[in-house]
């Protein structure tokens, strides 16, 4: 009988306590240090601070502190600061037009539900600052202390309220990795701030107020790359702008894509998406771009409201964002090889301390240098006639004939000038990968550029790229011409391929490949595009039936990632259509090749992500033989 009462008790509903309540509401808000770190620092950028000093112990387990020269608080609005949903951000009750980073009045009292939290304020103009404390909830009276204008927030003890949060909590060096990005993020949404970072006894950085270009720099430590590419975009109401790496520099993760909107840092999957499509042709997989963007949106097509955390939205039109992101990203990316922004460099980071190596100075007194055009060396200027074993040199050095196109000018030393003072001279601007003046290994060619830099050119890799989108430009233009084969040829692939194969074979044949079923698991190849000229019909689908059978979706014909599929499905195309390692360039060749991919849109990388081409400065060389 007893048994069955207790299974009929009505379970009691009962009021839970503020301080309980402020704890569960806290673990939604304030999920690590750096989550606490960012609302605070959110509420010193409205405050309208002109500086802000952050210091942070153990990774922000120990301590947090937030010092800023903003509007600071009077005793009343400290008691309201640390009360739940009480905010001066919101100008109405609509939550449509949002102008402020905070607004949801949560942040204060859920630091201070769960660590101890010690506010100090002063106004501009009043006699003396006041604290405020929070332990576990339990708010005080506010009191008289002395105190610069602005507003110090020190959080102590994270979680020490919260005893199962806390043990989830990772290493200081983790959560200070994290609390690091976060503050990356904020600095670079009021490059007029002044930020000053202290990790434990380690100033992370201090900058000034900066114009955007040069914090973007400082932020993403970009400041070693050849530029950064400016990003501009408007579709209607929408406006993006920013800043972005060529493909040379990108990372294992995305930390270093910040993306605003609104002047809010956000994480946001449509963001997020665009820019992995913007980069898709130019980086390699598996890499994240490097990339600042701002993109202003009016108030009524986004909604901020989403998380506590603030960190996540909603666009009214997603795709119109992600078409403006793409875009923008892909006419930023556009440009030949050889730009800003788009310049491998060999040495990814420079040896710290001096040379080891004692060299004698330079000559003090430089001999006269003529203007000089580029020409080739003779043999004995490159490698000698032979070598001392008798073998032949891998370096095919090229005749001593200028090349057919106009010579390219070198301004700097390292250019071989010609006796001839009266030659036409180019400007070197317009063939930043300069003149060739060899070939080695039957792969690389070796060019000088204009400022006398040496520039190593992957001919396989380059000649891909620019096939590659000779293919994109004829198949979107709808001049890709196939080329009937004189004998068709009759390839076997593994069941699945061959399905995939010839369920696309109308997309194929719009890229100038015409297949047809043969029987089983065999395909008849009757034509492939003209511009390939390929020998090796078989090797050409059996590359593209792979490509194909990755493809999960469930219909073929689906538009969303038909854009995606055909582009790699060309990139196959040009791997087989293009020069192939091992074949000797004439001079002419060469020639071409350079001067096709300055112009060619993304040729600093081929199909595959990877660099087409090396460029060695005099600080690089000096670097890699020890001089520096």
């Amino acid at each position: 009988m007893s048994d069955s009462s207790s299974l009929l008790a009505r379970p009691v509903i009962r009021r839970l306590s503020e301080q309980v309540v402020n704890r569960i509401a806290a673990g939604e808000v304030i999920e690590r240090p750096a989550a606490a770190l960012k609302e605070l620092v959110e509420n010193a950028i409205d405050s309208g601070a002109r500086r802000i000093a952050i210091l942070l112990e153990q990774g922000g387990i120990n301590r947090i502190e937030v010092v800023d020269d903003g509007c600071g608080m009077t005793p009343d609005d400290l008691m309201l600061a640390v009360e739940r949903h009480c905010t001066s951000k919101l100008r109405d009750e609509t939550l449509v037009r949002i102008e402020t980073l905070g607004f949801r009045g949560e942040a204060l009292p859920s630091i201070g539900a769960a660590a101890r939290l010690s506010v100090t304020s002063r106004p501009h103009g009043a006699d003396s600052a006041w604290r405020v404390t929070v332990e576990g909830g339990l708010v005080s009276a506010p009191a008289p202390c002395a105190g610069a204008a602005g507003t110090r927030v020190v959080v102590e003890d994270m979680f020490f309220a919260t005893p199962a949060r806390r043990k989830f909590l990772k290493s200081p060096r983790v959560e200070g990795g994290h609390a690091d990005i976060t503050v990356r993020r904020l600095a670079l949404s009021v490059p007029h701030v002044a930020f000053r970072l202290q990790l434990d006894d380690r100033v992370v950085f201090d900058l000034p107020g900066q114009d955007m270009a040069a914090r973007v720099a400082a932020i993403l430590e970009t400041e070693g790359a050849d530029g950064m590419l400016p990003v501009e975009g408007v579709k209607g109401d929408l406006v993006l702008s920013g800043f972005a790496c060529g493909p040379s520099v990108h990372r294992a993760t995305a930390a270093g894509q910040i993306l605003l909107v609104n002047g809010r840092p956000v994480v946001d999957p449509v963001l997020r998406t665009a820019v992995r499509v913007g980069y898709r042709h130019v980086i390699e997989h598996g890499r994240h771009a490097v990339v600042a963007l701002s993109l202003t949106i009016p108030p009524d097509m986004v909604d901020v409201n989403v998380h506590p955390a603030k960190t996540e939205l909603r666009f009214a039109d997603p795709a119109a964002v992600r078409g403006l992101v793409i875009g923008a990203l892909g006419r930023a990316l556009g440009g030949g090889a050889g730009v800003a922004g788009v310049r491998p460099g060999l040495l990814q980071s420079r040896t710290a301390g001096p040379a080891r190596i004692w060299y004698p100075p330079a000559d003090p007194a430089p001999a006269r240098v003529v203007a000089p055009v580029f020409a080739a060396p003779g043999p004995a200027a490159i490698s000698g006639g032979r070598l001392d074993l008798g073998d032949r040199p891998a370096a095919r050095v090229l005749d001593p004939v200028l090349p057919a196109v106009p010579p390219v000018a070198g301004a700097g030393k390292g250019a071989v000038p010609l006796e001839d003072e009266g030659a036409v001279l180019a400007d070197p601007a317009d063939y930043p990968l300069g003149a060739p003046v060899a070939q080695v290994m039957g792969t690389y060619v070796i060019a000088v550029s204009g400022d006398g830099a040496l520039v190593l050119v992957d001919q396989h890799a380059a000649h891909e790229r620019l096939t590659h989108e000779r293919l994109r430009a004829q198949y979107l233009d709808g001049t890709l011409r196939a080329q009937r084969l004189l004998l068709p040829e009759v390839v076997t692939l593994p069941r699945g391929q061959a399905e995939a194969v010839l369920s696309r074979a109308g997309t194929l044949s719009a890229l100038g490949v015409e297949i047809e079923p043969f029987g089983g698991d065999a395909v008849l190849v009757r034509a492939l595009p003209a511009l390939l000229g390929t020998d090796d019909p078989a090797a050409l689908l059996r590359d593209m039936a792979e490509e194909m059978a990755e493809d999960d979706l469930a219909d073929a014909d689906e538009v969303q990632a038909l854009d995606g599929r055909l582009d790699a499905i060309l990139a196959r195309m040009a791997c087989h259509g293009s020069v192939r390692a091992g074949r000797s360039l004439t001079r002419a060749e060469m020639d071409a090749l350079l001067r096709d991919m300055e112009r060619t849109p993304r040729a600093g990388t081929c199909s595959h992500g990877r660099p087409t081409w090396l460029k060695l400065s005099r600080a690089d060389l000096e670097t890699l033989f020890g001089r520096r």
